[in-house]
């Protein structure tokens, strides 16, 4: 038996035994996720180079200006063609990399509507010098090489992900399950853990426990469905429950694990090409934003030093995507032997504690820029829900107690703007309805998500940048 142990933070002492269920299940310590991101990457690369190595071969049998129309070369036409059918058809995705022949297929599909396209360009434009012979041997080698290349992909795939292209984990809380081939199990119960929705610690271990993983199934007793329930859906991988009765708690589909029904409570909010274009867009904006605002950064850390003693910047502990905790980065506002590591005191309108130059920068959020590294770093994003510290209350109620929908607003990374921000949610929340408005943006926010539903969010921003209630 193989074990490996992950200590809980602060009053958690519990420990996480992982168990193999056979000799040939070994668990995956890196993230699945990863992995077939590069491998995504290495199939569209092998089947871009493939076309091109189709046209070379072409111009062994014709002269390039047979291959060319207008004084531009139809390769150059043909790869963007080629490179939107790859996205359209879908030739990189799981089912492609755990099934060679619908890799195959998907690929040699889109190659054969881009040679469609090819043609019908050259028909209507009547481009009469391209050789029809060199189309047929570009697109028909083309096709011989992406054969060859999804040949060689299958060999990569299988030496880094091994016979299970979907990562897959088993957690064990009171109730007995058999783990199918190629799983990790973790035994929770043994270590008394299981997620206590008044225990941030226990939610943040094992919100790290799962984050390697693309579906987490668990096995746990009846009365701790609801909580797994809450927990499973806050998170960024798929997640369901083993079945012994008949009993949803909000489940999206039924799944099957080994021999037992399953109830799927998450798929995970973003597909890859949503991830890839929600990071595009937090990469172009934060490194941009940086270098445009670096004069007023510096001019507001050279204040915040010469005002009062103590570091620029002020870090504090927030609870981020899939509900891990992680260090957001602010200027410091307020003076150094009164800052609220722990976040327990809200902010008020007329709070000594807050120094001249932090009054300023509060009131415009300024004190919000550093968390451009926050995003660069990717704890955060752009614009999706703000992150919360631990202590933050709800008039007399920690947020989680205040309601239980908060954890569920944690599937996408936070945001450094919202929607509830531009909506004008924002300042001290001094009742729980305060908080219930908040969540409710978020949760309409992860339900509706789109990329131009992001820029505008970014664009509405700079007009709620003052607000009343920025203090």
């Amino acid at each position: 038996m193989n074990r490996s142990r992950t200590d809980l933070p602060a009053e958690g002492h519990a420990r996480l035994r992982v168990v193999d269920p056979s000799a040939s299940a070994r668990p995956i310590f890196s993230s699945a996720r990863d992995k077939r991101t590069f491998l995504y990457c290495l199939s569209l690369l092998l089947d871009m180079l493939s076309l091109v190595a189709g046209y070379m071969v072409a111009l062994e049998l014709r002269e390039e200006k047979w291959l060319a129309a207008g004084g531009q070369s139809i390769i150059y036409i043909a790869l963007p063609i080629f490179l939107m059918f790859e996205i359209a058809r879908e030739a990189q995705d799981v089912e492609t990399l755990g099934n060679r022949l619908t890799g195959i297929q998907r690929s040699l599909s889109a190659l054969g509507a881009t040679a469609i396209v090819i043609i019908g360009m050259g028909f209507l434009f009547k481009a009469e010098e391209i050789s029809r012979l060199g189309l047929a041997v570009t697109f028909g080698a083309a096709g011989i090489f992406i054969i060859l290349s999804k040949v060689f992909l299958n060999f990569i795939v299988k030496k880094t992900m091994g016979d299970a292209v979907v990562a897959t984990i088993l957690l064990l809380d009171g109730l007995p399950a058999r783990a199918e081939r190629h799983a990790a199990v973790v035994d929770v119960a043994a270590d008394g853990l299981w997620p206590d929705l008044d225990r941030p610690d226990m939610i943040d271990a094992l919100s790290h426990l799962i984050a390697p993983y693309d579906r987490v199934v668990v096995a746990c007793r009846f009365d701790h469905r609801p909580a797994w329930s809450i927990f499973l859906k806050g998170h960024d991988v798929g997640g369901e429950i083993l079945l012994d009765r008949d009993l949803l708690h909000g489940a999206v589909a039924i799944g099957q694990y080994d021999e037992h029904d399953t109830i799927i409570l998450s798929r995970g909010p973003l597909n890859l090409m949503n991830r890839i274009q929600k990071r595009a867009l937090d990469l172009v904006v934060a490194v941009i934003a940086l270098i445009l605002l670096s004069p007023l950064l510096a001019i507001v850390a050279l204040a915040i030093r010469l005002e009062s003693q103590g570091p620029v910047l002020f870090t504090q502990l927030r609870v981020g995507q899939g509900n891990r905790q992680f260090r957001i980065f602010k200027f410091r506002s307020m003076r150094a032997d009164s800052s609220d590591a722990a976040g327990t005191m809200s902010t008020g309108r007329d709070d000594q504690r807050i120094t001249k130059v932090g009054r300023v920068i509060r009131r415009t959020s300024i004190d919000e820029l550093p968390q451009l590294l926050n995003v660069i770093r990717g704890d955060m994003s752009m614009v999706g829900p703000r992150p919360h510290a631990l202590g933050s209350t709800a008039g007399d109620e920690l947020f989680w107690h205040a309601s239980q929908q908060y954890w569920l607003r944690h599937a996408l990374k936070p945001g450094i703007t919202g929607l509830a921000q531009i909506r004008g949610y924002r300042g001290a929340t001094e009742r729980v309805e305060d908080l219930a408005r908040r969540v409710r943006c978020d949760l309409e926010y992860l339900s509706n998500w789109s990329l131009w539903s992001d820029i505008l969010i970014l664009l509405k921003t700079i007009r709620v940048v003052m607000h009343k209630n920025a203090y």
